[in-house]
């Protein structure tokens, strides 16, 4: 595959046979970050588990302390008071029926993160093939499915992040964006790798932490020591 003089140039700064600290590796993220716009951050770690086994599956959300540096425009599916609570929480679009309706019958899909109230599950429920492979159904292990709106609305506007097996079991997760700082993309590394490393499944054997690499949008992959994280 051939790669662009920016990328060539970039990937010089890295060392390939080498497992980075947390703080190298943070610092030569930012150098690569080269592309006119500003990079996301994204942190990439390989589990020894078999997610094809559901006592070893991993999955939850953490806050990010200093958030993704993205805009994330929420949809809640809700009834009655709970509507009004959506949007005094900060909620971009908050209903029921008509939103069910709106996604199945016009594709529509301009947000980029779902609450549902548990009362409201059976509606959500027919647009699970639409919003599943999107990553978009709400769940309770992520705290999306809840009767506190206000709560799931602000944490998930403040930065918080869901984390999943793919079925390669890589988990690929946003920690922020290359015109953070060191410090705050560290800060947010380490609170993921700690929320991952405490939902090791009691299941799981050998190795847990097999591979973490960080990478930016456009740059090469730097590895980090699983040994220094967490």
């Amino acid at each position: 595959m051939k790669r662009g003089k920016r990328y060539v140039e970039s990937a010089k700064l890295v060392d390939r046979t080498n497992l980075y600290d947390v703080e190298e590796a943070v610092g030569i993220i930012k150098k690569t970050a080269s592309a006119k716009f500003d990079e996301t951050v994204e942190a990439h770690i390989r589990l020894g588990v078999d997610g094809r086994h559901a006592d070893q599956q991993v999955r939850g959300a953490v806050v990010l302390p200093n958030g993704t540096g993205k805009k994330v425009r929420v949809l809640v599916f809700a009834k009655g008071d709970k509507i009004a609570e959506a949007q005094a929480a900060g909620a971009e679009y908050a209903g029921g029926q008509e939103y069910v309706d709106k996604i199945q019958k016009e594709g529509w899909l301009d947000f980029d993160k779902v609450v549902a109230t548990p009362d409201m599950m059976g509606f959500v429920g027919r647009l699970g093939r639409i919003l599943g492979p999107k990553g978009l159904m709400p769940n309770p292990k992520a705290g999306t499915v809840t009767m506190d709106v206000t709560k799931a609305v602000n944490d998930l506007k403040a930065g918080k992040v869901e984390y999943r097996l793919d079925k390669a079991n890589i988990i690929h997760v946003t920690i922020g964006k290359a015109s953070f700082t060191e410090q705050q993309l560290a800060d947010n590394f380490q609170t993921l790798m700690a929320a991952i490393i405490k939902a090791r499944p009691a299941a799981a054997k050998g190795q847990y932490l097999k591979s973490v690499t960080l990478t930016t949008t456009m740059g090469p992959s730097v590895k980090v020591n699983p040994a220094k994280v967490g």
